[in-house]
């Protein structure tokens, strides 16, 4: 809806802060994969256990390991050292056309800020279905 690719980069910087249930990334951490750092992926099996269950589900992990509660470009750098937490993060430095946006934003985070503002004010422009034309989901990743 009017969003560009570099747009979208620029916004999932915004993982630069918060954090991800366990079982959104079991995954990636356990596959042995080419793209994760495998120091990386040790760090983070060590606080969500490879077997599922309610309580390991639940286990929270900072998105940014490094600075998780700042607001600043090292999520780009973790990019480009394999150290994404979820495989939709890292997929934005996979040797794509992605990978020169998060280049940009890992050495230039005055850059970063002042085009996630913008993205964000755009992204907040787009207007959303309403009435009978839209729908409000009882659980973001389910139809109802």
């Amino acid at each position: 809806k009017g969003l560009s690719a570099r747009d979208m980069v620029t916004l999932s910087g915004a993982h630069t802060i918060g954090q991800a249930q366990c079982f959104t990334f079991r995954g990636r951490i356990y596959n042995n994969a080419s793209d994760i750092d495998a120091g990386f992926a040790r760090t983070r099996q060590r606080g969500c256990p490879s077997s599922s269950s309610p309580d390991n589900n639940k286990k929270l992990a900072a998105l940014d390991l490094v600075t998780p509660n700042s607001f600043d470009n090292n999520y780009f750098k973790n990019l480009i050292q394999k150290k994404g937490l979820l495989q939709s993060d890292q997929v934005l430095f996979s040797e794509g056309s992605t990978d020169s946006i998060v280049t940009e934003y890992s050495k230039n985070p005055t850059t970063f800020k002042s085009e996630f503002a913008a993205a964000m004010i755009k992204m907040g422009d787009i207007e959303p279905l309403t009435g009978s034309a839209g729908i409000i989901r009882r659980i973001c990743s389910a139809i109802n």
